[in-house]
């Protein structure tokens, strides 16, 4: 049998243009988990994880229907562009309060007014951005801690990555009835348990 190979992979989550981190390379353990600072900036250690960030919800939130779609609130979505404003409210006549610089980062979706949606990310920073800039693509973001993507949905499985704080990963699909979800992080694919992740909510369904 051949042996398991285990890979850190330490991608920092991109947020906003004032405080937030950057992309970061991976590196094979058992060095510290670092991220790569903008060329030719040399790498400087992750960040911990903003405080509160880090405890995942005991339940699943209450859901209503949105006035415009009718689909349930809140929701995640997640940023489908590169650079994206949050506004202080639902038109651009509303300042910017920040400026997202990273497409795939997940949010929630709160409230819907016409083609504005207020979100949250998972910093807990709120605002409004336009509907045309998000994706229905689901992504996450690893919580505190260093984590195990699994080959299969338990912890007896073989080890394929182990994922620190701030990795921005897809997720693929998570059965309703299952603490796991099964993800993808730069090419890997694996499961990860639904308390690691930020993106997901307690028996959520995605497929």
């Amino acid at each position: 049998m051949l042996p398991v190979l285990l890979v850190l992979v330490v991608l920092s989550q991109p947020a906003m243009a004032e405080s937030r981190r950057t992309a970061a390379l991976p590196l094979p353990p058992p060095w510290p988990a670092e991220r790569a600072a903008p060329a030719p900036s040399p790498a400087v250690p992750l960040p911990p994880p903003p405080p509160g960030a880090a405890a995942p919800p005991a339940a699943p939130p209450t859901f209503t229907r949105g006035p415009v779609t009718g689909l349930p609130l809140p929701r995640f979505a997640s940023l489908g562009r590169s650079e994206i404003n949050l506004r202080a409210g639902p038109g651009t006549r509303f300042p910017i309060e920040w400026t997202y610089q990273r497409a795939g980062i997940p949010v929630e979706i709160l409230h819907e007014s016409d083609t504005w949606r207020r979100v949250r990310d998972m910093d807990g920073v709120e605002g409004w951005v336009q509907q045309a800039r998000l994706s229905g693509r689901r992504t996450f973001i690893v919580r505190a801690g260093t984590h195990t993507l699994h080959r299969d949905a338990s912890e007896r499985s073989a080890a394929v990555a182990r994922v620190g704080a701030g990795v921005l990963g897809t997720i693929r699909r998570c059965a309703a009835s299952s603490a796991w979800c099964e993800v993808e992080v730069q090419g890997r694919r694996g499961f990860l348990p639904r308390a690691a992740m930020w993106g997901v909510y307690p028996g959520e369904e995605v497929r």
